[in-house]
């Protein structure tokens, strides 16, 4: 109980400094809800960065971050008289214990695909027209296809086995080859997106998060190209200067590293 009321003790002195800096602070008293969006995007890929190194540190100071644009949310919200922090608290709450009736309720669940299942069907009873309208239209493309994949699975639109979902990759590819040869950009752009949807779908059956492979190979890839481009300073070299024989050498050596 110590350890709860000290949390909750943190959550107020946060919520006070908020205040605080919204009367006293100039560049706080200017800020809208509109000017916050691309800070907060921002901080959540900021977190996200941290996330996959592992960081746990970082992990909380981005969080900490996070939690401060909440309480400024908020803040606003309550100046416009339309919710403050504790509307925000009590409405995820509740929707929480809505939408786990396995939890709260008397609804027997088997596993993990009922419950996302049972989600999307509850979600629909909120009076969504699709089970896609929860996807947000800013998502980057690659994790918008994934959500949608995992949306549809939920309520059953899904394959059975990750044998089936390959050969829809490989016969995605074909059609992809095909068009290659016939030329038309705008033809091979279309097989080309196929491709990384049916990719996408594979990676979810193999439970692999595709954004986060894909980050990590950029992450691989700028640390050995850091590396070649040093190593073409010290034999006092510009990369242009190189032959591709003399950059795979210092490739190689960064793969050991």
């Amino acid at each position: 109980m110590n350890k709860r009321k000290d949390q909750l003790l943190a959550i107020d002195r946060l919520l006070t400094i908020m205040d605080e800096l919204r009367e006293q602070c100039p560049w706080d008293r200017m800020q809208t809800f509109e000017s916050l969006r691309h800070l907060t995007i921002e901080e959540t890929y900021e977190l996200g960065d941290a996330i996959l190194d592992r960081n746990l540190k970082e992990i909380k100071n981005e969080l900490g971050d996070l939690l401060l644009h909440i309480a400024f949310y908020a803040k606003l919200g309550s100046e416009e008289k339309a919710f403050d922090i504790g509307d925000v608290a009590t409405s995820i709450s509740e929707k929480l214990i809505y939408r786990h009736p396995h939890i709260y309720g008397d609804l027997k669940v088997e596993n993990e695909k009922d419950v996302k299942r049972n989600w999307e069907a509850l979600k629909l009873k909120e009076g969504k027209k699709s089970v896609l309208e929860g996807v947000p239209k800013g998502l980057p493309a690659l994790v918008k296809a994934q959500r949608i994949q995992d949306k549809v699975a939920g309520v059953g639109f899904d394959w059975e086995k990750p044998e089936q979902v390959w050969e829809k990759v490989e016969e995605e590819l074909n059609e992809f080859q095909s068009e290659v040869k016939k030329g038309s950009q705008k033809d091979m752009e279309a097989e080309f997106g196929d491709v990384l949807f049916s990719m996408i779908n594979y990676a979810r059956f193999l439970k692999i998060n595709p954004d986060t492979a894909l980050e990590r190979t950029n992450q691989k890839f700028t640390k050995r190209f850091t590396y070649l481009e040093a190593k073409a300073k010290e034999i006092g070299k510009s990369l242009q200067e190189m032959s591709l024989a003399e950059m795979d050498v210092y490739w190689e050596e960064a793969k050991q590293q």
